[in-house]
């Protein structure tokens, strides 16, 4: 969810440098018709996104609730039904990062990799915690701030590991995308990304995963990622897909990780039907979304999308990261405003709040990540 979005089907530079172990199976080669930005791909992240955000503005309770002056069902009695599945959009997320990753991983340098992920995610991600903090701190905003010392630590983007209080509360997501980041570079980039070392790491982060949920080891659970480990693996075996639509292996990884995964989303989001709950998700609703995410992404790896090549996209991926950041908290101040503060019925509420998060997302791309991102991966680049 955090890189933008370019194909690599002409083999970048590095490849033909990389030595490869004797017996390593090489990546088969790119399709003809396969140049160009991956533009879908872009826009499918601003969908993603968008879930999200309808789920956090009308499809759980909390903190929302205070902003709305009662709960999400009753400003929504039909859609909240349907933002309530809204938060299957983290898992589309990770299918996405998946192919991305392994995309922008292949044929780099250890320094690069870390450089280029360093620089995409830490400058928004600042500013979004010294903004949100500061906004909460105000004396007319309802919603209480992190302690200062606290604010400091999530600078590092290791609350959660830390158990500190999170300034964002969509950084849970961003810890889990650290820890594939780590795994993927360790395992993948280090040694030199070849196919059948993506095809190795698939299998033994997936055997992993699997193990972790019943081994009771708090340690393998935080590498192994069980709930999640599914939806990048699937990633990463449809970006093998992209390479070579006819490799059975990464179609194996891509089947494999939608059986797992849908089986995991199903037991974290379901729940019997309670007349007293807030929501109530169907495990057949639950396994589309997280369908829809796989198939999405997999039209997109088979070029089957490649009409969709608007400009506009290549905007809508820019501003998906940093609204992402701000939407959740900073939403609910705006809901305040515009809702209780200036009575606008609810519908108009939520647009105007989607769209000055859109807007606000747009400032942070264009003044923040444009400016220090390419100055930030070029220091890190060159640092020894």
């Amino acid at each position: 969810m955090t890189e933008t979005v370019v194909s690599t089907r002409k083999p970048r530079p590095e490849v033909a440098v990389l030595v490869e172990p004797p017996g390593a199976t090489t990546v088969p080669r790119r399709r003809k018709d396969s140049g160009g930005r991956l533009r879908a791909l872009d826009g499918l992240r601003l969908v993603a996104a968008l879930m999200v955000a309808a789920y956090h503005y009308g499809g759980r309770d909390g903190e929302v609730s205070e902003a709305w002056g009662t709960s999400p069902k009753e400003q929504f009695p039909t859609l909240h039904e349907y933002f309530a599945y809204g938060c299957l959009g983290v898992q589309v997320f990770f299918v996405i990062s998946g192919f991305v990753i392994c995309m922008s991983g292949w044929g780099r340098p250890l320094k690069s990799f870390f450089a280029s992920r360093a620089s995409r995610l830490l400058p928004a991600y600042w500013v979004a915690v010294v903004l949100v903090t500061a906004v909460f701190a105000l004396p007319v905003v309802a919603y209480k701030a992190v302690s200062p010392s606290d604010a400091l630590v999530n600078l590092t983007m290791l609350q959660m590991p830390l158990g500190v209080d999170r300034v964002l509360g969509v950084c849970w997501t961003l810890w889990a995308e650290v820890r594939f980041y780590a795994l993927f570079a360790l395992c993948v980039v280090l040694p030199g990304a070849n196919r059948r070392r993506v095809i190795m790491f698939c299998a033994g982060w997936m055997l992993a995963a699997v193990i972790a949920q019943n081994a009771k080891m708090p340690l393998l659970d935080i590498v192994a990622m069980p709930e999640y480990a599914p939806f990048f693996i699937g990633g990463v075996g449809l970006y093998l897909v992209h390479l070579d639509r006819r490799d059975a292996y990464g179609w194996g990884i891509v089947a494999v990780s939608w059986l797992i995964g849908q089986h995991y989303a199903v037991q974290s989001l379901w729940h019997a039907p309670d007349a007293g709950g807030f929501s109530y998700r169907s495990s057949v609703g639950i396994m589309l979304v997280v369908t829809f995410g796989f198939v999405a992404v997999a039209a997109i790896a088979l070029g089957w999308l490649r009409r969709a090549n608007w400009r506009w996209l290549t905007v809508a991926g820019a501003l998906t990261y940093p609204f992402y950041l701000v939407h959740e908290h900073l939403g609910w101040v705006v809901i305040h405003a515009l809702h209780r503060g200036l009575g606008l019925p609810s519908a108009a509420t939520f647009a105007l709040t989607a769209g000055s998060m859109l807007l606000l997302a747009w400032l942070l791309n264009h003044y923040v990540e444009k400016p220090l991102t390419p100055r930030l991966r070029a220091l890190l680049a060159k640092a020894r």
